[in-house]
């Protein structure tokens, strides 16, 4: 070859792999540079440095290179359209820079599809594919202008011209940091959104599809090629994912398990979720969850059976096995590998692992749902993907209020703020604001409880009741807030409604009671009945009443409660919901069970959708109806609910948390409920055993729990062994 001949290929292969992601560059040059190691070795450093193709080919002094061969020539019309010049290749079409003439002069993009396809049944579908991509109207998405096909009959789509680059390609470049690419990615995630919401899929997104373009100083993402892999609607076979050559032409390394079934006719929008966390998964890396290297090599089959089975390691994982390379993948997001393994760690790990999700029904629901995730943990609020134990929300709510809690009194508030968060009673952001203004005496009451905790810590001859250590503290905390916050009434009945929280976990009814009162005639007083806060407070008095057996008075408050959060915050609100289930509880506890069953099975199916399979609320409504089919005689549905249930409860939370416990046994008594005693006993036994270890001896929890034993010695005629339980 000769040295001019050679710079034209070195041109050539360098403007194709300028185009390619970076997990794709490496295959491309494996493939095409051979044993060559001095041309892929010049490749690397022109990618690196970042030249202009136009520039590159203007360093020597040779004729412009042969024509490469595309669909269109410079100069051409397509309809009102003039090619300019080629952008870009895929593998199954070329996108030009085009000028269109009239009826308004501007730039485009236009997409031509190549030869061998149906071409009348792709132009019907495209028609119908440009006629729903016209309502779409957002920022964040490339406009469709039109769609229609050549005078030789090959269709193409005209698209709003985007002169930017891949959001991997911005992002490095710009060295953002996480938090900044983070909200890049939340816009990209409101672009897919809107999209949804017009019955739209993109099916493609991957970083050649998302382009940054810079105006007036502000980076603006835009999702490119809504709707074209639809209108397409080919099947991912051997034919559609390889050429003839043998070449992978798709992009299986953002592509969910669904679509990689052989026919993936059942593509929902869940799959563009799938590819979104692969989208983020990369931008938070620099790496992508399969080798892409490896994925090309492999074969049809293994491909598919990668996507659809193989386990994708956590972020912090993948970043952690990259050695030397995950420098420069720090240094890109302005930080050390181990800043970054840090910050990749918890929050980040589960969101994203929670869109790779093999089983679409377990990833996030919608875009918006995993973009409202990661908003929470830029603020530092706990997220839905990761396991909600009370340690964590406390994390993120000492974080988020620094002043308020002082270094000196964590260990008291966690007494407090744990239970609080664990019943939902947390305070809402404005009463945090408001609580910030009153910091010193919030601070004074949580110093009072920490000296009293120390001092219970340190000296075991205090009291050798380990609840009667915690019943003391409260009870100090109590008086200790009379006349502290006369001049911040909500102050005051936030810390109350926690306190009251914390007195119902340890099955202090009594106690309780007061002290909820307090709370909502305050938030009455300084609300109005129809707030947020002073329905929280309804609905937490309601709840105890319940407990107690007050059904005629706890009845009222749960349906006033759920009648005005149903006007005020909508049907699917996680508050409505939670007054659902109240309302719900009523009806159930009073035998009524004919009430209660359809709201339980509304309340369960709108929680699935919205708040997702293992999220503690949903958890509660699958306990709650299977609670009710039990009580119905109905055992085989109630058994089928529990052992779902006990599941994710031991997967999310832990065998030893309360509600796994509560749920464990309940499944044990559905057992002895159909006589299968050699099922229920040890179930029985060991659900005891934890709760004692966990609740203490005489938690209501734990004396139910004996009592449940006691009831089944009992049925089996063992009565000197149920009689002391």
């Amino acid at each position: 070859m000769t040295a001019r001949a050679s710079h034209w290929k070195l041109v050539e292969l360098f403007d194709q792999a300028r185009r390619l992601d970076a997990g794709a560059r490496g295959a491309f040059l494996d493939e095409h540079c051979g044993g060559d190691g001095t041309l892929r070795a010049e490749l690397e450093r022109l990618l690196t440095a970042d030249v202009d193709t136009r520039n590159l080919i203007r360093s020597v002094d040779a004729p412009p290179p042969p024509a490469r061969g595309g669909l269109l020539e410079p100069g051409e019309r397509v309809g009102r359209y003039v090619v300019r010049e080629l952008l870009g290749e895929g593998g199954f079409a070329e996108v030009y820079l085009a000028e269109q003439q009239e009826p308004v002069p501007r730039r485009v993009a236009l997409k031509i599809i190549k030869p061998g396809m149906d071409t009348k049944q792709v132009i019907a579908r495209f028609e119908a594919e440009r006629q729903a991509l016209a309502i779409m109207d957002h920022a964040n998405v490339a406009r469709v202008f039109d769609a229609g096909s050549t005078d030789a009959g090959r269709p193409f789509f005209v698209m709003e011209h985007v002169p930017g680059v891949s959001i991997t390609e911005h992002c490095d470049r710009q060295r953002l940091s996480i938090e900044e690419r983070l909200e890049l990615f939340t816009a990209v995630c409101d672009a897919v959104q809107h999209a949804h919401q017009k019955g739209i899929i993109h099916r493609d997104i991957k970083p050649s599809n998302v382009l940054v373009l810079i105006k007036d100083g502000e980076a603006i993402p835009k999702v490119i090629d809504f709707g074209v892999a639809k209108a397409l609607h080919q099947r991912l076979t051997e034919k559609t994912i390889f050429t003839e050559q043998g070449q992978l032409i798709g992009t299986p390394e953002y592509m969910s398990p669904e679509q990689a079934e052989m026919t993936a006719q059942d593509i929902d929008t869940r799959s563009d979720i799938y590819s979104l966390g692969v989208l983020l998964y990369e931008l938070l890396t620099g790496a992508l969850p399969f080798d892409p290297t490896a994925l090309r090599k492999a074969a049809f089959a293994e491909i598919q059976r990668i996507i659809r089975e193989e386990e994708p390691p956590k972020p912090s994982t993948r970043l952690s096995s990259l050695g030397d390379a995950s420098t420069g993948h720090a240094h890109k997001r302005r930080a050390d590998p181990k800043s970054l393994l840090r910050e990749l760690r918890g929050d980040l790990d589960w969101i994203v692992m929670k869109a790779l999700e093999k089983d679409r029904n377990r990833r996030y629901e919608t875009a918006n749902g995993l973009a409202m995730d990661i908003r929470r943990h830029l603020h530092h609020e706990p997220v839905l993907a990761g396991p909600p134990s009370a340690a964590y929300k406390l994390r993120k709510f000492i974080r988020r209020n620094r002043v308020t809690v002082a270094a000196g009194s964590v260990v008291t508030l966690s007494v407090i703020a744990a239970a609080a968060v664990s019943l939902g009673f947390a305070l809402s952001e404005a009463e945090q604001r408001r609580m910030t203004a009153g910091a010193l005496h919030v601070t004074q009451v949580v110093n009072d409880l920490y000296k009293e905790l120390v001092l219970a810590a340190v000296d075991p001859g205090r009291t050798s009741d380990h609840n009667l250590t915690k019943r003391q503290l409260l009870g100090i905390a109590a008086r200790n807030l009379n006349g502290k916050f006369d001049q911040e009434p909500l102050v005051e009945a936030s810390i109350r409604l926690m306190l009251g929280g914390t007195y119902l976990l340890l099955g202090e009814l009594a106690a309780a009671e007061p002290i909820l009162l307090r709370a909502r005639a305050l938030r009455l007083r300084e609300l109005g009945e129809e707030h947020p806060d002073t329905l929280s407070s309804t609905y937490a008095l309601g709840d105890l009443y319940l407990r107690q057996g007050r059904y005629d008075e706890a009845e009222p408050l749960q349906l006033r409660t759920l009648e005005i959060r149903k006007r005020v915050l909508g049907k699917e609100h996680a508050d409505t919901l939670k007054s659902m289930n109240g309302v719900a509880n009523v009806y159930h506890r009073q035998g009524h069970y004919a009430e209660a069953e359809p709201l339980r099975l509304e309340t369960l199916r709108i929680q699935k959708r919205v708040l997702g399979e293992e999220h503690p609320d949903t958890l509660g409504s699958m306990n709650n109806l299977a609670v009710l089919y039990r009580n119905q005689g109905r055992y085989d549905k109630a058994e089928a609910l529990y052992l779902e249930t006990v599941e994710i409860q031991k997967r999310v939370l832990g065998e030893k948390h309360p509600s796994t416990l509560a749920y464990m046994g309940n499944l044990a008594t559905v057992y002895a409920d159909q006589g299968r005693f050699d099922d229920a006993e040890p179930l029985h036994l060991k659900t005891l055993e934890i709760k004692r270890s966990v609740l203490g001896e005489k938690h209501p929890s734990t004396l139910q729990s004996m009592n449940n034993l006691a009831l089944l010695y009992s049925r089996q005629g063992r009565y000197d062994e149920a009689e002391p339980l």
